[in-house]
């Protein structure tokens, strides 16, 4: 990038009045006067050349306040917004074609996703299965601010993850599928209706309504929940929760894989008691919506190639569904320290002279 495009006199020269030169040191800030001075000036011309832009710059600050105060303008310096209300923006608000093509096919290829990209999806879900209405419907994972929360440290990754990391994690858990490539239209398709979601949102702000509430921990049982199954979820997901035209598959082959977050009880809960039934949601009891959960994810589902490598710090959820080698790490440690600490308090009680 041409580095002239952002140079501001005003500030390049205030700088260089409020600071000791010497020497020629400044030749690059006026080339074309200093060659035609004698060298003994140059230091000179610089500060005198600084002052003159700098009285200029003040005049213009205050001749832009004056009129800033006179449009209402307040040029108050930006503030860091922690938490902002959930709004959804309309196609409306974007005015450039092009920008406006790509998010519309953004929302097509997470609306349609296994038919759009077939090579990526290995089941039968779409991006919105987990995210419905196009990722717009607060307290379901929305995607509405999502944009402005990248980067991010994901504790599963045990690393800072781009939009494109979080991207294809879906597409190689959720979607049981293979990641896009990066660069390719694809993603920067994807990427931009999640920035029109966010257009509007401070960076790094949380927003009402992001993710989904929590439900308290309960014990699930999946005999209880057979009966719900039957009069609440089989008419969408099918009798056996294989799926159907209505509905995606809960478990099996064509369903997410063990690494999907869904695959997490306590995350299951959570969706069902927030996003179902579908005609109703929201009228399932925290303990039907955990005994649904338990069901769900105690049965057979496709497996994820290096899961044992996640949460490398060791710090998994209470509910993942697969052990961890960090984890198994940490508890080993944890248990070697809580035995040398037994080891020598015994040893250290065995040292103590015996009362008579």
């Amino acid at each position: 990038m041409d580095g002239r495009r952002n140079f501001h006199p005003c500030r390049t020269l205030g700088n260089l009045a409020g600071q000791r030169r010497t020497g020629h040191d400044q030749f690059h800030v006026l080339p074309d006067m200093l060659p035609l001075l004698p060298r003994s000036f140059h230091s000179t011309a610089v500060i005198l050349a600084a002052g003159l832009l700098v009285a200029g710059c003040q005049d213009r600050g205050m001749a832009t306040a004056d009129s800033a105060v006179a449009t209402g303008d307040s040029l108050i310096s930006p503030e860091p917004v922690k938490r902002v209300r959930f709004r959804v923006p309309t196609e409306s608000e974007i005015t450039d074609p092009v920008i406006l093509a790509s998010v519309q096919r953004g929302r097509a290829l997470l609306r349609h996703t296994r038919d759009s990209l077939p090579r990526h999806v290995g089941n039968q879900l779409q991006c919105v299965s987990c995210h419905p209405a196009a990722g717009t419907q607060p307290n379901v994972m929305p995607w509405v601010g999502i944009y402005v929360r990248f980067p991010q440290y994901r504790a599963r990754a045990g690393t800072t993850q781009l939009i494109e990391d979080r991207i294809n994690d879906c597409f190689k858990r959720s979607m049981n599928g293979q990641p896009l490539v990066p660069e390719s239209r694809d993603m920067r398709d994807i990427i931009a209706y999640f920035a029109f979601l966010s257009s509007g949102y401070p960076q790094f702000a949380q927003v009402e309504g992001q993710s989904i509430p929590p439900v308290p921990p309960l014990e699930g049982d999946t005999v209880r929940a057979l009966a719900t199954f039957a009069t609440t979820c089989a008419a969408c997901h099918g009798p056996e929760g294989l799926g159907t035209v209505l509905a995606p598959p809960l478990w099996g082959p064509q369903s997410f894989n063990i690494g999907a977050g869904m695959a997490r009880v306590r995350t299951a809960a959570a969706f069902i008691k927030r996003a179902m039934p579908q005609n109703a949601p929201g009228t399932l009891s925290d303990q039907e919506a955990y005994d649904l959960a338990r069901l769900m994810t105690s049965r057979p589902r496709p497996d994820l190639k290096g899961k044992e490598l996640d949460w490398p710090n060791g710090d998994p959820p209470p509910d993942v569904a697969y052990p961890t080698l960090a984890a198994e790490r940490r508890a080993r440690a944890t248990a070697g320290a809580a035995d040398a600490t037994g080891a020598a308090r015994t040893d250290s009680a065995a040292r103590q002279p015996r009362s008579r």
